[in-house]
C-alpha cells in the first residue's frame, strides 16, 4: 500500500487545481504506483495467486484509463508519458 505522503507527492505531479484528487491523470499515476508495489510483492511471493489476480485486474483498469486519457486529455497523457 502507498503511504499518505507518497500519494500526496504523486497527486501534486499532475493535479489540475489545488483540490484535484480524482482527475484521470491523478488516477492513472496512483494506479501505476499501486501496480509497481504489487509487482514487487509478486516477485517476493511467487505463489500468491490472489495478489496476482488483483494485479491483472489493475492492469486492465489502467489500460482502460490510458485509452480514456489519450482520447480526452492528450496533453495530460503526454505529460505523464514524459515523466515515466
Amino acid at each position: 500500500m502507498l503511504k499518505r505522503e507518497e500519494k500526496e507527492e504523486i497527486i501534486k505531479l499532475v493535479q489540475l487545481h489545488e483540490k484535484d484528487t480524482g482527475s484521470p491523470g491523478v488516477q492513472y499515476l496512483l494506479l501505476t504506483a499501486k501496480i509497481n508495489s504489487l509487482e514487487d510483492h509478486i516477485k517476493r511471493h511467487r505463489k500468491d495467486k490472489q495478489t496476482y489476480r488483483t494485479l491483472l485486474k489493475l492492469y486492465a483498469r489502467r489500460r482502460k484509463l490510458r485509452k480514456y486519457l489519450m482520447e480526452n486529455y492528450p496533453e495530460v497523457y503526454t505529460k505523464i508519458r514524459e515523466m515515466l
